[in-house]
């Protein structure tokens, strides 16, 4: 019985450790940030798979004005998802989310 006390404390205070370390190591890069953030939007989306695959038409996403993509993209513009985190370095303005 102690046994399991003292294996279920450590399993409380690991994840609440983990649960404290991404605000730990968040980037001091913005533009690191930036593309956290580019990821986070597309794991919420549901669209991190399709974006890894190529399969995004990011025109769909872009509008000049409104954004959440502050572009005018033709129609087919499916970059890598290393375009895109690129352009999240380079570019972050191009993004609602930096």
């Amino acid at each position: 019985m102690l046994k399991k006390i003292a294996v279920a404390t450590a399993a409380v205070a690991l994840s609440a450790g983990l649960v404290a370390a991404p605000a730990a190591a968040a980037p001091a890069d913005p533009g690191a940030a930036c593309v956290q953030a580019g990821i986070g939007t597309l794991k919420s989306l549901g669209l991190l798979q399709a974006a890894a695959q190529k399969q995004i038409d990011y025109s769909t996403l872009a509008d000049p004005v409104n954004g959440p993509i502050f572009a005018d993209l033709p129609e087919g513009s499916y970059l890598s998802l290393g375009q895109v985190v690129k352009l999240h370095k380079t570019n972050p303005d191009l993004f609602a989310w930096c």
